[in-house]
């Protein structure tokens, strides 16, 4: 009994002839399809995000703001090959390469003045 259903719900290439090519391609041309918008829409903006940080992070120097991946802004006061010192406020603290978010553009942060 289910060899029947399974039997009509089956493709009938023209009377047991082999799938041609043509018809191969339309199967998988889906599948190439959405790889074709995944890479378009996800995996390349990534890469050039990834490219763009990796740049901006050799070319950091003394002296620029910038901002931590968990949001702390600060001065670079040091800078080697793995760690950078970072000033913040009144405290100074270590931090990897890796952990810098972005380089603040503008200028320097304002300092808050006390309302009256």
């Amino acid at each position: 009994m289910f060899e029947s259903i399974v039997y009509a719900m089956g493709a009938n290439p023209a009377a047991g002839e082999e799938a041609s090519g043509t018809q191969m391609l339309m199967q998988f041309l889906p599948l190439i399809l959405m790889f074709v918008i995944f890479w378009f829409l996800l995996i390349r903006p990534q890469q050039k995000r990834a490219k763009a940080h990796k740049q901006m992070l050799s070319e950091l120097k003394r002296g620029d703001y910038v901002i931590t991946a968990s949001g702390i802004i600060g001065r670079i006061l040091e800078i080697d090959d793995e760690q950078i010192l970072l000033e913040s406020g009144d405290s100074k603290f270590r931090i990897t390469r890796g952990a810098i978010g972005d380089l603040m553009r503008s200028r320097a942060p304002e300092k808050e003045t006390p309302s009256k």
